[in-house]
């Protein structure tokens, strides 16, 4: 059985945005019959995360939180895994963190200490949200333009496509988006400079090749 192992953090308005669309990704992974382990708020934290890696070994591990060139957080901003400490905990998995810079150094050792790929940024991961839908982050439009392409990458995995083509499939939609700013004569323009900046600095470490073999 295929394994997906999610962290979500839930302590301010950006890991509470990505927790809400992350959880969208659960339905796909169980029809698909993927067990998911979810790690939510106070569960996203280094022992949890650690115990369930070493125990149940997932294929399949996506991280949402706060992040540096070398580390990623998990719920109030405690470090899940950095490297040159812990990324060993990744090997053998596929990885994606949608995080800030960790793409950076981290993604690099991980696939060095054996990761299959890591997927994420090696910036700033930039995204805006409106706060009048604070409560009910799917429905907020400007989010959707900067996280849908997150949501599409981790469902084309769960549905056994190799990363090159799960991550062709999110690139196209950050483009889409793009062009959908750029052809509309509006006061949210300015958005499609950050949508390019966060497809420019989309990267992944490791074998293109694989895939969870759904």
């Amino acid at each position: 059985m295929i394994l997906y192992l999610a962290t979500r953090p839930e302590h301010d308005d950006t890991t509470y945005y990505l927790s809400h669309w992350c959880k969208k990704t659960f339905l796909t992974a169980e029809s698909h019959g993927i067990k998911v382990f979810d790690l939510h708020r106070e569960k996203a934290n280094r022992e949890e995360f650690e115990g369930r890696m070493n125990k149940f070994s997932p294929n399949f591990v996506v991280l949402n939180g706060h992040g540096d060139v070398d580390k990623v957080g998990g719920h109030k901003n405690e470090i899940l895994v950095s490297s040159g400490v812990n990324e060993d905990v990744l090997k053998g998995k596929i990885v994606y963190a949608i995080s800030c810079k960790s793409a950076n150094i981290l993604g690099k050792t991980s696939v060095e200490k054996g990761a299959l790929n890591y997927t994420g940024y090696d910036d700033d991961f930039i995204f805006f949200y409106e706060p009048k839908n604070m409560t009910k982050p799917l429905t907020d439009e400007t989010a959707k333009l900067f996280l849908e392409h997150s949501q599409l990458f981790i469902e084309s995995l769960l549905k056994g496509n190799s990363l090159k083509a799960s991550k062709e499939k999110a690139e196209n939609k950050l483009r889409e988006n793009i062009n959908k700013i750029l052809s509309t004569e509006s006061s949210d323009s300015e958005l499609a400079r950050f949508l390019v900046w966060d497809l420019n600095h989309f990267i992944s470490h490791g074998d293109l090749d694989t895939s969870l073999g759904v």
